[in-house]
């Protein structure tokens, strides 16, 4: 069914939300969200057939002195000649087998997982009337979100997907500044239309201002998407909170979420910068996270690799330690982890990201349990490092000690994750035996103390002023180890 104006606007009327914020305050994270915990981003497109530095190769090579300009010239020829669509036939994905990535995911411990359904590049990689430019009518000759959300209904996995279409308003644009194959393409419904000149992306005001023709055309493509795959949750990527789609955004935020109410099911927009008001949608933080637990429920997104969200011949991998460690920081404050993983182009998942899931899957195997389904306590930590808030902070490497602990609580449980095990005897301040109960430190009964993955009880363990001593049997692992402390 051909999505329009007037079918949007009369669902998003229809109730029971309606396109304003006090309407859409009225917005619950969904408890299977809150209880998941950990998910798989997947950026897989055009942009992964050169596999060169990173996932904005179709604007960097139309800027000269970009590493990309050099680099395309080089291998492909004058961008006149070779421009950024004629990557489309050579994008085939000839491995791509959708039951063996979910399986994968499933086995790397994820909960859920979010396809990019379309990057800023423009092409969908979905099933469209809207754009002739997508995997179904051309290069593969697939329906790959569609594909992805059958497997998914074989597993546990909630489907979930994202649309970057915002940032295609500019996306483009460097390439009207010379003798490009961009110029040739300046009508609607066009591959690189509307490719306007680049605005100051922090100014929220900034122009060249988005037209009313580019921003229904975003309420379209995006209705149009909601409806054919009908996803948990709608990941929207930056520029989004640029004032030109304040008014589309609510537009949109109430057609899909009048849409889960039919479907008997909740749906959820996470965004980023105060794109949508406070409490309407959940908060995203990309590459970072909150340095305390918050009030709210969050989601941080980030990738497998610190230099690219699209698999590259050059990538800087993290170690499974340190996104072991981000999943336990993120969960001790409230929030989920989404971990970005990028297909080679032929639809294969390279060799070094599937053992790193694999890894991640083990270590959830049997630390779990303080994971899935877990709350925070009173407080996330305790321990000398600090963490830098905000977005884009994966830079600054944290380095952790053996008194570094993270908190999570479920049931008659808390969970004490040891962030390095470097040390048998443990000090858990957090625990310490106080005289006055007016003081709001800890006043529970412990009645046993065990180590995850390990078959019998500590106990060895005692509670002093100094905090809950325990003497840890000998690990053999430089992973995360998880303690959990039973009360009565």
């Amino acid at each position: 069914m051909t999505i329009t104006m007037e079918k949007i606007l009369q669902v998003a009327q229809q109730g029971p939300y309606t396109p304003d914020w006090n309407s859409l305050n009225d917005f619950q994270v969904p408890r299977w969200f809150r209880e998941a915990k950990f998910g798989i981003f997947i950026h897989w497109g055009l942009y992964s057939v050169p596999a060169f530095n990173n996932e904005w190769y179709s604007r960097n090579m139309y800027i000269n002195g970009h590493p990309e300009f050099d680099h395309h010239v080089a291998t492909y020829g004058p961008q006149k000649e070779f421009g950024y669509k004629d990557f489309i036939p050579l994008f085939t994905a000839e491995k791509f087998d959708p039951d063996e990535w979910l399986a994968l995911f499933e086995r790397a411990g994820a909960r859920y997982f979010f396809p990019v359904a379309e990057h800023h590049d423009g092409f969908q990689m979905y099933d469209s009337e809207l754009s002739q430019f997508n995997s179904v009518k051309m290069g593969p000759k697939r329906d790959i979100l569609g594909e992805l959300k059958n497997a998914a209904e074989k597993t546990a996995l909630h489907f979930c997907t994202s649309s970057h279409r915002a940032e295609h308003w500019f996306f483009f644009g460097h390439g009207r500044n010379f003798d490009s194959d961009v110029i040739e393409q300046q009508v609607k419904g066009d591959f690189y239309w509307p490719a306007m000149p680049e605005p100051d992306n922090q100014d929220l005001y900034s122009s060249p201002y988005p037209t009313e023709e580019f921003l229904e055309d975003w309420l379209l493509r995006t209705c149009e998407l909601i409806d054919r795959y009908q996803p948990e949750v709608l990941y929207f990527d930056w520029w989004i909170q640029h004032q030109a789609f304040k008014e589309p955004l609510k537009l949109l935020a109430a057609f899909y979420y009048n849409r889960g109410v039919e479907w008997g099911y909740s749906t959820s927009i996470s965004y980023k910068h105060d794109a949508m008001m406070f409490g309407s949608g959940i908060v995203e933080i990309e590459r970072g996270k909150f340095a305390e637990a918050k009030p709210f429920y969050w989601q941080s997104d980030t990738a497998i690799a610190r230099n690219s969200w699209c698999y590259t011949e050059t990538l800087d991998y993290k170690t499974v330690k340190e996104i072991i460690w981000d999943l336990i920081e993120v969960v001790s404050k409230n929030g989920n982890l989404l971990l970005n993983v990028g297909p080679k182009a032929d639809g294969s998942i390279p060799e070094k990201d599937r053992d790193i899931l694999l890894t991640i899957g083990d270590w959830l195997q049997i630390n779990g349990e303080g994971i899935y389904e877990s709350k925070v306590w009173r407080q996330a930590g305790e321990g000398p490092t600090e963490i830098a808030e905000g977005q884009f902070q994966e830079n600054n490497k944290t380095s952790y000690t053996s008194e570094d602990i993270r908190f999570t609580v479920k049931g008659d449980s808390l969970y004490a994750f040891i962030m390095e095990p470097t040390s048998q005897q443990l000090l858990i301040t957090s625990l310490a035996i106080s005289e006055d109960q007016n003081v709001p430190e800890f006043h529970g009964i412990i009645k046993k103390v065990a180590v995850l993955g390990q078959e019998k009880p500590i106990k060895s363990w005692q509670q002093t002023a100094a905090g809950l001593e325990i003497l840890l049997p000998n690990l053999d692992t430089e992973l995360p180890v998880v303690c959990k402390i039973t009360m009565e």
